[in-house]
């Protein structure tokens, strides 16, 4: 019996430092595979930036929120750029009347500049997930992913400083917004 017991001990010894070893050769290969611990350098990615940004934006992006009534009225002033960030296939399926696409993907500084004459010009966005009822054109995201917040935050890190966003969730069967694009021009009207 006392062979036994001893046995056990031997056997519960050896299993704790195997378990130590083992958890110590996970942490260092965790380590040595943790990006943190190993920065790869890219200066063309700054991730701290990013991140300040967001949360710099996020009061003066809440108060750049405009109601359908008031997109409408900015979207008459002469100056004001109506930019659709969407993908070319959906703004020309359908987009809000006078608007200039530049798809999200293909923002750089001098792609911007054709488009947005200057800084300060006053730039109303929307997306997706400003509208339902025509998800061939309007395909709802994710609301963390969000088409608008990418939109607003880019501007900003790109230097516009005059940036409005559509607010709220519309019907396209409702909304006061004027549509142009092919999925409208192919929809019935009835009398």
């Amino acid at each position: 019996m006392f062979g036994s017991k001893k046995m056990l001990a031997l056997a519960g010894a050896t299993a704790a430092i195997a378990f130590g070893a083992l958890a110590f050769a996970l942490s260092t290969s965790k380590a040595s595979a943790d990006p943190a611990s190993t920065p790869i350098p890219n200066e063309l990615i700054d991730y701290p930036a990013f991140k300040r940004i967001v949360v710099q934006a996020e009061g003066p992006r809440e108060q750049s929120r405009l109601s359908e009534a008031d997109f409408l009225a900015a979207m008459k002033e002469p100056t004001t750029i109506l930019l659709d960030a969407r993908s070319a296939t959906a703004f020309d399926l359908r987009h809000i009347s006078g608007a200039v696409n530049l798809p999200y993907t293909d923002w750089s500084e001098g792609a911007l500049a054709k488009v947005v004459p200057s800084k300060d010009t006053k730039v109303l966005i929307y997306c997706n997930n400003n509208f339902l009822g025509s998800q061939r054109s309007f395909a709802t995201k994710a609301a963390p992913a969000s088409l608008n917040l990418l939109s607003f935050t880019s501007l900003i890190a790109y230097g516009y400083t005059n940036i409005y966003e559509l607010g709220p969730v519309l019907s396209t069967d409702t909304t006061l917004l004027p549509f142009s694009g092919t999925e409208v021009e192919s929809t019935p009207v009835f009398d």
